[in-house]
């Protein structure tokens, strides 16, 4: 398959909000109760976009259908957090296991580390080995486990997070990333 990767607009948070809905109320991966609107995924799209990136994946031969997006934020708030980041990527129903991942995160990645970020985190709820062998698959290294620490569907689950290094983990920082 080919796919168009570009910058997300508020145009998208309608698709977006779409793509994650089935995520939010019927899996376990998110841990949100409640789809967020169309508003709301766009207020998210330009936070992410202030400092981070949002990005969305099209089919080449039809750049209006958005099939996926990935974005970055803060992996924390505090300070000293400031030069890492955490991901996610989410694909529709039909896209998955088709390279959509992968295409979202070739953009995604590199624009992190222009940026000046150098430590990417993802947290994941496990099982989800499409997810685990996605950021494997990146280099992404399991750094810790926090075992049943959400309540979701019924059962406590379990979440790993992955960190892959953008730079060498020597390299000082700039001093501002994402500006």
């Amino acid at each position: 398959m080919s796919w168009v990767v570009r910058d997300a607009t508020p145009q998208d948070a309608t698709a977006i909000a779409a793509i994650y809905a089935p995520y939010v109320t019927g899996t376990a991966i998110s841990f949100e109760d409640e789809p967020p609107s169309a508003a709301t995924m766009a207020a998210r799209i330009a936070q992410a976009q202030a400092r981070y990136a949002y990005l969305v994946l099209t089919p080449a031969d039809d750049p209006t259908a958005v099939v996926g997006y990935a974005y970055a934020g803060p992996f924390a708030a505090r300070p000293a957090y400031r030069w890492s980041a955490e991901a996610s990527v989410y694909v529709s129903a039909d896209a998955r296991g088709r390279g959509a991942g992968r295409a979202l995160y070739d953009v995604l990645i590199p624009r992190l580390v222009a940026r000046g970020y150098r430590r990417l985190l993802a947290g994941i709820t496990v099982p989800n080995d499409a997810s685990l062998g996605l950021h494997r698959s990146y280099g992404f290294t399991q750094v810790a486990l926090y075992p049943k620490v959400g309540w979701k569907l019924g059962a406590w689950r379990d979440v790993v997070w992955l960190m892959l290094d953008l730079v060498p983990a020597d390299q000082d920082p700039p001093d501002e990333p994402g500006v």
